[in-house]
Parts: C-alpha cells; sequence; structure tokens
C-alpha cells in the first residue's frame, strides 16, 4: 500500500468518481489512477468502488471505510511535516490562503502586509475561487485555509468557523431612478435588470429568497463571482447591481450604494480549515489578525472537533 494510491482513491472520491477530473487535478494520468486504484484493490483484497464496464459508478460500504481512514492518514501525514518544519524553524515556510475576490481586494491586504511584517521568512500564496473551489483546495491541502462564502455543501472533513457578517447593497449609477425610491423596495428593484453574483456564492441564494417570498420575477443581466466584475458592469449601464456592502470603497466614485440591509437577509463569511490537521504557530497568527476573537485556544478546538456522523 503507497500513499500515492491512498491520494488517489481520496481525489476519485472528493470528484463524483470522475477519474480524468481527479488526474487533471493531481497532474498524473488518467490510466496511471485506475491502475494504482485496481492494484490496492487487488492488495487489499476488496472492491473500493463500483463500477459498470469501466467506469466508477459508486462507492461500496467497505470502499467508504477505507476511504475515510485514507483521508485520516493523508491528514496525519501531512501533520508529521508541519512538526518536522516546525521544530526545524517556526520562522521559515509557506502559508497558502485561499478567498473569494472580495476579500483578495478589500478586506485582506492590510492584514497580509501585518502579517509579512512580523513573518518576512514565511511565503505567502493567495489563491482566489468561488465556495465551492476554495473547499477543494483546502480539502486538497492546496491551501492551509480559506476565507469564503459557505458552499453549497460542506465536506464533514471541512470546520467552517464564522469570521465576519455583511449585508447586500444595491449600487447604481449616480443618475439612477432607484437614488430617488424611499424607502427602497424589492418591488423597486425589480422593475430592472440585475447585476448579482453567480449561483455558486450563498448570498445569491439570500437575494433570490427575497423576490421569491414577494412572487417577484427578476430578469437576471449577467452574474459574476467578483464584486470587482459586477461594478465594472454596473458603472457600464448593464444594469443594478447586488453586492456585498464591505466590497465599496473610495474607489468607485462612478458608483452610488444604496443601503438594502432592510430587504436581504445577512451574509456569513467563514474561515474554512480541514478538520484534524495540525496548523503551525504563524496559521494561528494569521487568523487571530483576520478576527482577534478567534484565540488560538478556540481554533484549535474546533481543528481537532471530530466530525459527527
Amino acid at each position: 500500500m503507497k500513499l500515492q494510491q491512498l491520494r488517489y482513491i481520496c481525489e476519485v472520491a472528493r470528484r463524483g468518481l470522475n477519474v480524468s477530473s481527479a488526474a487533471e487535478r493531481l497532474h498524473t494520468a488518467q490510466s496511471g489512477i485506475s491502475t494504482q486504484i485496481r492494484l490496492l484493490e487487488e492488495e487489499l483484497n476488496v472492491q473500493i468502488f463500483e463500477r459498470h464496464g469501466k467506469r466508477l459508478v459508486g462507492t461500496t460500504p467497505t470502499g467508504r471505510t477505507i476511504i475515510d481512514m485514507a483521508e485520516r492518514i493523508l491528514t496525519e501525514t501531512e501533520n508529521i511535516h508541519q512538526v518536522s518544519e516546525q521544530l526545524n524553524d517556526q520562522h521559515k515556510g509557506t502559508l497558502s490562503v485561499g478567498t473569494i475576490q472580495a476579500y483578495a481586494s478589500h478586506s485582506l491586504p492590510a492584514i497580509i502586509t501585518r502579517f509579512s511584517n512580523e513573518f518576512p521568512g514565511i511565503q505567502l500564496r493567495i489563491h482566489q475561487g468561488n465556495p465551492e473551489q476554495l473547499a477543494d483546495m483546502v480539502l486538497s491541502r492546496t491551501a492551509d485555509l480559506a476565507i469564503t462564502t459557505a458552499p453549497e455543501t460542506v465536506s464533514d472533513e471541512l470546520i467552517m468557523l464564522p469570521y465576519k457578517t455583511w449585508n447586500i447593497a444595491v449600487i447604481t449609477l449616480p443618475d439612477h431612478p432607484l437614488q430617488k425610491v424611499k424607502p427602497l423596495t424589492l418591488e423597486a428593484i425589480a422593475a430592472y435588470p440585475l447585476v448579482t453574483y453567480d449561483y455558486t456564492f450563498m448570498s445569491r441564494s439570500s437575494i433570490n429568497n427575497a423576490f421569491d417570498d414577494k412572487g417577484l420575477m427578476t430578469n437576471i443581466a449577467l452574474t459574476a463571482m467578483s464584486s470587482e466584475i459586477i461594478k465594472t458592469y454596473v458603472g457600464l449601464g448593464m444594469g443594478v447591481g447586488l453586492v456585498a456592502a464591505s466590497s465599496m470603497d473610495e474607489r468607485d466614485g462612478n458608483l452610488s450604494m444604496i443601503d438594502a440591509s432592510h430587504l436581504f437577509e445577512p451574509g456569513t463569511t467563514y474561515i474554512c480549515m480541514h478538520r484534524g490537521r495540525l496548523l503551525r504557530e504563524y496559521v494561528y497568527v494569521f487568523i487571530n489578525f483576520l478576527a482577534p476573537e478567534l484565540t488560538r485556544d478556540i481554533v484549535e478546538r474546533a481543528v481537532q472537533t471530530e466530525a459527527i456522523n
């Protein structure tokens, strides 16, 4: 049994049994993954995956147990590396952070600057993606943590620590008729084409639910995974924007913002981490910079909490 084989079965399971997608993620050949899975099954004398011809169609009960154990083994393997690195030099290493674009542009720069000044020997890697992609980065250990809204489904291997709440705002060109509507209503907003977040963002569900509850039809002119893209196309006159209020700053002088916190449920941003993973000292510091209320003790207890099956 090889660690690489365990990585293969875990990645295939994460990818919904799509061997091609797993191969792309692991930068290897699809045939190599299939061969190694077969060799592992033969060595263990069990069937991990159910097959229809050559296609994987399910995971056997025994296979699910093996995959769960393999995930724990891979986590502990990573922990061994973390321990050795920390003992060798606490002031050198890498911190990989996944984030949605809004935080990469607005909230993180000050935190990154502070962290880099305190830990100049730590190499920072910033990854961007939508909530599903960010959760996958943490699961696959590409990122040590992710700052994200909640994906549609959260793996038991992940923990999600609430980090910040925020409200949806309406943004328009300064002379837009909505600027004169007081108080702002959903009916007034629905009369215009909308530019807002991609469906993979949890905040999109909040927006949809608000209009659905009122029985209002909306014209979604454009969706994007980035507040910056939404603002760009609102500025071009594509429609009325619905974005996180916190994404607006002094650089957006060509747009006007209207408070809509009374119309939409507030959103929550989370710090997402891999359950059971050992974190180096500077990771705890980085998290505390993000959210001072998240002390090392709180984070450590959360990370080490076992999943409830």
